[in-house]
């Protein structure tokens, strides 16, 4: 019979499954709401509340300046969550990002603006931003990892895509608060009180996410890895790096999987956030859309995006998860000049078609991306691999998206290059993940070893997968 270190967990029942992937949903909903509302008022207003004196372009990449800085603080979230989470369980360190993350954006509603306090305003905001950044570095891991390794591999593609779903369900959430309020209120009333209001709800949406975050269960997955280690050390003594550092043991192992996590993330990054950050700014100035159509746009298209993302990562059971992904990466690339070229018009029609069809195109990759990196690293380094592979790449992609975007418009005064920029990051994920192995099939609670270690029979069943 086998041990209790050593029985494997057995795949949460439906029920159960239910009750974590809405709890590991409405935290992620929560935190992006958090995230997206601040990418949408520095598109709207940030640049005339904390950068008053600049060009009001200038002001605008300022603004998207602080906005990066999150990015910046997302790597180090990810090391510290990632190292945190490998060592004492997904749940404690989700609360603890929740909290931050709420904590942040709570307080940017009770900001004062440059009219106020001069100077220490942009300060203040991006201290604030530093700390949403750090907190969503922590979060993304550990939701998508709570309901992969709750599961088994038949369905994990489509479950695990549904907390994936919190990025555009925050996005709407956020979006749709803000353009209920610039449809209700005035310029000047909205610039004076109005942007705080969505800020100050986040305090109210965490009391709720906690109560629900609360009452789930820790993965059955890490705690049979963690009663393993335990066993090991008891027996032999063995106080190895993997146990002490799991980023060691990700560097020494997975090196690999990293580079691939990270270049999957590039075209995925960069256009959802040319697609609905930049969008704001290029369609109000460059195609004179007002900021409520624009708002609308994006509101009507996030409500695609969230319903085609959970239909894209059930079709990664069938197919597997690099076809579809792949899928997504090309058809991104290949919809940069006719998004621009539908914007251009000014027709709400087009606008809502460019952005709806480019999210679509989108969701192909960031539905697998939960299951495939949760599927590369082993459990006891799970959460610092995915992790790492993630956020590192959002410095290089999700950060400067709307700055380089909102910089090539401003040098060049259209948008053929930004067309270009999109295209290359399709091709960098192409070859990325055209590098990498099928992972449909892994059991989650059989990669403990590194793949190059692992017996032979997983490995070719890892190669009929591909």
């Amino acid at each position: 019979m086998a041990s209790a270190a050593t029985a494997p967990p057995s795949p949460g029942t439906p029920a159960n499954l239910k009750r974590i992937v809405a709890a590991s949903l409405i935290g992620t909903t929560i935190e992006w709401y958090d995230f997206f509302l601040y990418g949408s008022a520095a598109a709207l207003v940030f640049n005339k509340l904390f950068f008053p004196d600049s060009d009001p372009l200038v002001g605008t990449l300022l603004s998207f300046l602080t906005y990066a800085v999150g990015f910046a603080a997302r790597p180090i979230g990810a090391l510290v969550f990632g190292h945190y989470g490998d060592r004492l369980g997904r749940k404690k360190l989700l609360v603890i990002s929740l909290l931050m993350m709420g904590g942040a954006t709570f307080a940017i509603g009770l900001l004062p603006t440059h009219a106020t306090v001069g100077s220490a305003a942009p300060v203040l905001l991006t201290t604030l931003r530093l700390v949403q950044g750090f907190a969503l570095g922590g979060e993304w891991g550990g939701a998508v990892l709570l309901v992969s390794e709750h599961g088994d591999a038949k369905r994990r593609g489509f479950w695990a895509s549904w907390p994936q779903t919190g990025a555009p369900a925050g996005q709407l959430l956020a979006t749709g608060v803000l353009s209920l309020l610039t449809a209700t209120l005035s310029d000047d009333a909205f610039g004076s009180w109005g942007w705080r209001v969505p800020f100050l709800l986040s305090g109210l949406l965490v009391m709720v996410g906690l109560w629900i975050r609360l009452s789930v269960d820790e993965s059955p997955v890490f705690k049979q890895a963690l009663a393993q280690a335990e066993a090991r050390k008891a027996a032999t003594s063995d106080d190895s790096e993997v146990e002490k550092l799991p980023l060691v043991a990700v560097l020494r192992h997975h090196w690999r999987d990293v580079i691939i996590a990270m270049g999957a993330r590039m075209a995925e990054n960069i256009s959802y956030y040319v697609i609905t950050a930049f969008v704001l700014v290029y369609a109000t100035t460059a195609a004179d859309v007002s900021k409520q159509t624009a708002l609308n746009a994006v509101l009507i298209a996030s409500a695609v995006h969230f319903a085609v993302i959970p239909a894209w990562g059930a079709l990664s059971d069938r197919i597997g998860r690099r076809p579809v992904y792949l899928l997504g990466a090309a058809g991104v690339g290949l919809w940069a000049f006719p998004f621009f070229s539908l914007v251009d018009t000014g027709s709400f029609g087009n606008l809502i078609l460019a952005i709806t069809v480019g999210l679509v195109l989108h969701g192909a990759m960031y539905a697998p991306q939960a299951a495939f990196f949760s599927e590369m690293f082993a459990t006891r380094m799970r959460y610092s691999g995915a992790s790492i592979g993630a956020q590192f790449a959002s410095v290089a992609a999700g950060a400067p998206a709307p700055l380089i975007a909102t910089a090539l418009l401003d040098s060049t005064g259209g948008s053929t290059m930004i067309s270009l920029y999109v295209i290359a990051a399709a091709v960098l994920t192409l070859v990325a993940v055209g590098c990498a192995k099928e992972t449909r099939h892994r059991d989650l609670a059989d990669v403990d070893a590194p793949v190059e270690n692992r017996p032979a029979a997983a490995e070719k069943a890892d190669a009929r997968t591909a």
